[in-house]
């Protein structure tokens, strides 16, 4: 793995008539980050495909993409793996949308529903259960059905859009960053923007600046997606941070050395 660096050499740079792939997830978190990339100067050059995290790992392994907002669990899977933007999806403390829901303390759970659409998430709380709670459910696949099977001892994690829209459908909310922050006191990265191969300098720039244009457009991009079940003024300002600086590499780096034991 590699970290953003803008010195590198370019081996890929796109022709005129070349769009570059890229690949986010169609998820709250993610509107900030891609809205220059859809309505910046940029957008003319890009091809941007939103899927679920773990889709998107599978077609930059097979070369379907050029960049991907990928979770950072699956960055070992990918070959010659870069970090090519200095913006990431991470949480200083509570993110909201990363929960294991329950009806029970967590001392009770005796088996857990995994979410299917999030490696990290699902590493992150394989993590948890181990290291920082110190209990041993079963783990159990979800199918698109499977939040319908939280009940009684049987717990399930949810994340993205989702786990805004159960925050209060459940008496007990662990919420996944807040525990890492409690266990490690370092911030939690889910994702970051991944390349499998050297990009130009020159378009790296342009990339993180369309990166940074949804930041200015907080309160359109809010105005625009009228969504009631929880505010989005807090969640990009408080829960969400999208700066990848020196204490979430930390964080990373750590997560990723943990994940290499599990």
């Amino acid at each position: 793995m590699i970290l953003y660096s803008s010195v590198y050499s370019s081996i890929f740079a796109p022709t005129m008539d070349q769009k570059i792939r890229v690949g986010a997830v169609n998820y709250l978190n993610t509107k900030p980050l891609i809205y220059g990339l859809q309505h910046g100067p940029l957008s003319e050059k890009i091809n941007l495909q939103l899927d679920y995290p773990a889709n998107l790992t599978a077609m930059l392994q097979k070369n379907k993409l050029d960049i991907a907002l990928l979770p950072v669990a699956a960055i070992p899977l990918i070959n010659d793996s870069q970090i090519i933007s200095n913006y990431c999806i991470a949480s200083n403390q509570k993110v909201a949308s990363v929960c294991l829901f329950s009806e029970v303390p967590i001392d009770e759970i005796q088996e857990i529903y995994l979410d299917y659409q999030s490696r990290t998430s699902v590493m992150l709380l394989r993590i948890l259960l181990k290291e920082y709670w110190q209990i041993r459910p079963s783990l159990l696949e979800g199918d698109e059905q499977y939040i319908s099977q939280i009940k009684g001892k049987t717990a399930g994690l949810i994340i993205g859009d989702r786990a805004l829209e159960n925050l209060k459908a459940f008496p007990y909310v662990y919420d996944l960053a807040e525990a890492w922050y409690d266990y490690t006191k370092l911030p939690f990265v889910f994702a970051v923007w991944v390349a499998n191969k050297k990009i130009n300098p020159t378009l790296l720039e342009e990339f993180n600046i369309a990166n940074s244009i949804g930041f200015q457009r907080i309160e359109e991009i809010i105005s625009d997606l009228s969504y009631t079940p929880y505010d989005l003024s807090n969640y990009y300002r408080n829960n969400i941070n999208y700066s990848l600086d020196e204490e979430k590499t930390k964080g990373m780096t750590l997560f990723l050395k943990m994940i290499e034991k599990l």
